[in-house]
């Protein structure tokens, strides 16, 4: 079996920088490459046209080409072109694509195309309460309609997704998975108070609440400290610096226990989850977050969000806390109360990655998705 991926983003130095769209793709290319599957993916709307291959994965990244006119159209149906001469040519069983922005739309091809739901514009627009741009709708919806078959990676996303544009498919779900053998705990000595928050700095993973979650925090408890490592992103509201409104929440106090890292490498993240006390990840919009699972894989209490996804992933009071981030008093008791019970957060860890290993473990999923593929294929 040959499976191809059409994708805007996948995590490698030759690349464009890649999110967490780039990193569910590469986990599951990688698993099927050493499953025995042949993997190619398709790099679009990079800088250079190349051909490589990375852990057993044939890559291939497409330059990006400007047009004169239409060029959102010529763009799609030149790729659709490069493409198709590969799926010919390598004999291509069946090609994958995101959801986001559909990017597949108006594309045709001569295997089936599958559709995995990691959260379209139109999904995270709905759970952020904005008006969609017409344009992005009109394309997800075209992909979305002329997709052989859909997958979701939660059942909650698969189910807000049909009804924001009027699906009729049957939506099957297959959860994000992560290396549980590459996820896994050391004895890293722990930073105690230390709260840590990883992700793009923005709105909608909660960044906000959590400022106002944290001035209750410090009041009670002095040693607490907040930890932010990722990057900043322009407010969809206000148009300025999500993190500048983070710092203008909080009391000074709380400011003065604050400390932001800009982007680290993927590798350095797994090294402050290790040493932090209590992870945070309050997000008002996920579809079935790789920040979540990796948490828990490495065994760390987590209080997060209660919304959607969350009970697929999370079980309250067992892996961790469940919690409304806009209960900001609710939120900072869950967090004060595991900084000062380490009894609480050890056996929140061993749950949390007993919980992961037992349902989305890489070898788990990946078996689900080769099943999958059989029966689109046939």
């Amino acid at each position: 079996m040959h499976v191809g991926f059409l994708t805007p983003e996948y995590p490698h130095p030759s690349l464009s920088p890649s999110g967490g769209l780039g990193t569910s793709i590469k986990n599951l290319a990688v698993r099927l490459a050493a499953s025995g599957v042949k993997v190619t993916i398709f790099v679009v709307f990079q800088n250079q046209d190349e051909t490589f291959e990375d852990q057993s994965v044939k890559i291939k990244s497409i330059k990006l080409k400007k047009h004169l006119f239409f060029a959102w159209y010529k763009e799609r149906k030149r790729i659709q072109y490069i493409i198709q001469k590969q799926i010919i040519k390598e004999s291509i069983d069946v090609l994958e694509a995101p959801d986001w922005t559909g990017i597949s739309a108006f594309m045709k091809f001569s295997v089936p195309l599958v559709i995995r739901l990691n959260g379209s514009d139109g999904y995270f627009c709905k759970l952020d309460n904005r008006k969609q741009k017409l344009k992005n709708f009109v394309f997800e919806k075209t992909a979305l309609k002329n997709a052989d078959e859909i997958v979701s990676v939660s059942t909650f996303t698969g189910t807000i997704t049909k009804k924001i544009f009027g699906l009729k498919n049957s939506i099957q779900t297959i959860h994000n998975s992560i290396d549980v053998d590459q996820f896994s705990p050391n004895n890293s000595k722990i930073n105690n108070g230390q709260i840590l928050y990883f992700g793009t700095i923005i709105r909608k993973k909660g960044v906000l609440e959590l400022a106002k979650a944290f001035n209750l925090i410090i009041e009670k408890s002095s040693n607490a400290n907040l930890l932010l490592v990722g990057k900043d992103a322009i407010d969809v509201f206000t148009k300025t610096s999500t993190i500048q409104l983070f710092y203008d929440l909080l009391s000074p106090e709380a400011r003065a226990s604050v400390t932001h890292l800009q982007e680290v490498s993927y590798d350095e993240i797994k090294s402050y989850i290790h040493k932090a006390n209590v992870v945070v990840l309050p997000s008002f919009a996920e579809a079935f977050p790789m920040t979540w699972l990796e948490t828990l894989a490495l065994e760390k209490p987590l209080v997060s969000s209660n919304i959607g996804w969350a009970n697929e992933l999370m079980v309250n009071n067992s892996t961790g806390f469940t919690v409304d981030p806009r209960n900001h008093e609710a939120f900072a008791s869950r967090i004060i109360e595991l900084l000062e019970n380490p009894k609480l957060c050890e056996s929140f860890s061993t749950a949390g990655r007993l919980r992961v290993v037992e349902n989305f473990s890489a070898q788990k999923i990946t078996y689900q998705n080769i099943e999958f593929y059989k029966s689109v294929i046939n």
